[in-house]
C-alpha cells in the first residue's frame, strides 16, 4: 500500500431495506444542495432482449415515458419541469433506468411517478409506432449516417465475442425493431419490470425515515412477479488473437481499436486491469497516449477503456478494455500495432517501479470519486453505483469498498493481470477502412 493511500476516504451513507414485494430501496442522504434525485434501476438491458428483437430493451425504455394509468401522455415530464426538475432514462448493457432530479419538498411527487411507471405503461399500437420512428431515426443520425458511428462498441462486440447475448446490436436492427409488436410489449413488461427486479435510489436533500415511508406508501402495492432466470453471458476462453476488417462509407480516414477480455467483475485481476487502464490509456500523461499520440503522432488522440456504455463498476462481465483511434491513411495499422504492443510489453514483463504505481493509485481513486460525482448532476453519479452494486454485486455498499480494493493491489498482482489479460491471444484488433468493401454493401 502506498505511504498516505489512508489519508482520505470518502464514506457514502448507505440504508438499504427491501419492501415486501421484492423492490430494493436504497436511501443516502446528502443535505449538501437542496435537491433529490429518485433512480429507479430495472436489471433489463440490451443483453438480455430476445433474439430477433434486437433493441427492444431501448425501444421498450422510449415506451415507459408515453403515459401510465394515471398519467397522460407527456405528464411525467410536466410534473417534474413545472416542479423544477429535469428527468431522463438511459438503456445500458445489464440494465434500463429512469430518474429525475428535482428540489427536495418534490420528493413524494418524483416516488408517485415511478411508482406509476412500475405499474404499468399505457402503451398503444400508434404510440409503438411513434416510438419505433423514434428509435430509427436516432439509429440513423447516431450510426448510420454518422461517419465512425457506432465505432468501436457495435463492430467491435459483434467479433470480440462469440456469445449472441454480448455479441448482438443491442441498438437495434431496423428488420427486427419493424418487427416488433404490441404482445412482445406487454410480454416484456410482464417479465422484467417487476419490482423485484428493480431497486430505487433516493439520494440527496432527505431524511432516510422519511424517504423509505414514502416510498413503501407508493410502491408496496404493486404486485411482485417472477422474474426470468438470468441469460448465460459465459465466453468461451480465448486462444488466439481474432483481427477483423470493418468498412465505414462516411469515414474519411482509417481507424484502428484493439479489444482485451476483461477478468470477472469484483476480482482482483478486475482491479488490476482497472488499474491499468491508467497507467496505459486514461489521460495524457498515459503510455500509450505518450507512445501514439506524442512520440509518434499516429492521431490526435487514443481513446478507451472498459465498458462502451458507462464505467468499469455499472456493467457485468465480460466486458472489453478497449484502444481506439482514428489515423491518417498513410499509417499502416502494423505500424500503429508495433508500437501498441512495445508500450503493453513492458507492463507484461517487469512491475511497475514504485512511482508509477503509487500515480496510477491516486489516478485510479480520483477517478472514482469523479464517477461518484459525475453526470449531470452529482447525486446522479452517487445514484448509478448504489443501483448497480446493489444490481449485479446484492450489496450496494460496496460503493464505499473501491477505494480499499485499489489501495490492496501490489505491483505484482497487477503484473499478473498484465501478463494474463494483456496477452496477444486474448484480443480482438479491428481495422476500420474508409469507404464500401469491393463488393458494394456496408457490413
Amino acid at each position: 500500500m502506498v505511504a498516505g493511500a489512508q489519508a482520505f476516504r470518502l464514506e457514502i451513507p448507505v440504508h438499504d431495506h427491501r419492501l415486501s414485494n421484492g423492490l430494493r430501496v436504497i436511501v443516502s442522504p446528502d443535505h449538501s444542495a437542496p435537491l433529490v434525485t429518485v433512480a429507479v434501476y430495472y436489471g433489463v438491458g440490451m443483453r438480455v432482449e430476445p433474439p430477433g428483437r434486437t433493441g427492444f430493451a431501448h425501444l421498450f425504455e422510449h415506451l415507459m415515458f408515453q403515459g401510465s394509468g394515471q398519467m397522460g401522455k407527456h405528464e411525467v415530464a410536466y410534473l417534474v419541469e413545472q416542479n423544477g426538475g429535469m428527468l431522463n432514462g438511459s438503456t445500458s448493457l445489464d440494465f434500463t433506468n429512469y430518474f429525475e432530479v428535482l428540489p427536495a419538498p418534490a420528493l413524494e411527487l418524483a416516488l408517485w411517478i415511478e411508482a406509476e411507471r412500475m405499474r404499468g405503461p399505457s402503451i398503444t399500437q400508434a404510440e409503438l409506432d411513434n416510438q419505433r420512428d423514434v428509435v430509427k431515426s436516432e439509429i440513423r443520425l447516431n450510426v448510420l449516417n454518422q461517419p465512425y458511428g457506432g465505432f468501436p462498441w457495435l463492430p467491435m462486440s459483434e467479433r470480440a465475442f462469440r456469445n449472441w447475448h454480448n455479441a448482438h446490436n443491442g441498438y437495434g436492427d431496423m428488420a427486427d425493431l419493424d418487427a416488433a409488436a404490441l404482445p412482445d410489449v406487454e410480454r416484456f413488461f410482464v417479465d422484467y419490470y417487476s419490482p423485484s427486479n428493480a431497486v430505487l435510489v433516493v439520494v440527496g436533500d432527505c431524511e432516510p425515515a422519511r424517504a423509505l415511508e414514502l416510498a413503501t406508501r407508493a410502491f408496496e402495492t404493486i404486485p411482485p412477479r417472477p422474474v426470468p432466470p438470468p441469460a448465460d453471458l459465459s465466453e468461451p476462453p480465448r486462444e488466439a488473437e481474432l483481427r477483423a476488417t470493418y468498412h465505414d462509407p462516411r469515414a474519411n480516414r482509417p481507424a484502428l481499436a484493439i479489444s482485451y477480455h476483461t477478468p470477472p467483475r469484483g476480482s482482483r485481476a478486475f482491479d488490476g486491469l482497472a488499474l491499468l487502464d491508467h497507467v496505459l490509456l486514461q489521460g495524457d500523461d498515459s503510455r500509450l497516449h505518450q507512445e501514439l499520440v506524442r512520440r509518434h503522432a499516429f492521431s490526435s488522440s487514443v481513446d478507451g477503456g472498459i465498458n462502451f456504455l458507462g464505467n468499469a463498476f455499472n456493467a457485468r462481465t465480460p466486458l472489453l478494455w478497449t484502444s481506439s483511434l482514428v489515423h491518417d491513411p498513410h499509417v499502416a495499422a502494423d505500424a500503429i500495432l508495433d508500437a501498441f504492443d512495445g508500450v503493453l510489453e513492458e507492463v507484461r514483463v517487469a512491475p511497475l517501479d514504485e512511482a508509477t504505481f503509487a500515480r496510477a493509485l491516486v489516478k485510479a481513486r480520483s477517478a472514482y470519486y469523479d464517477t461518484i460525482t459525475g453526470f449531470f448532476y452529482p447525486s446522479l453519479g452517487r445514484a448509478d453505483l448504489l443501483a448497480s452494486f446493489a444490481l449485479f454485486d446484492d450489496d450496494p455498499r460496496l460503493i464505499n469498498a473501491v477505494p480499499a480494493r485499489f489501495d490492496a493491489l501490489t505491483p505484482e498482482l497487477v503484473h499478473e493481470t498484465a501478463r494474463e489479460v494483456l496477452a496477444p491471444r486474448n484480443r480482438t484488433v479491428l481495422e476500420l477502412e474508409p469507404g464500401l468493401p469491393k463488393n458494394g454493401h456496408r457490413e
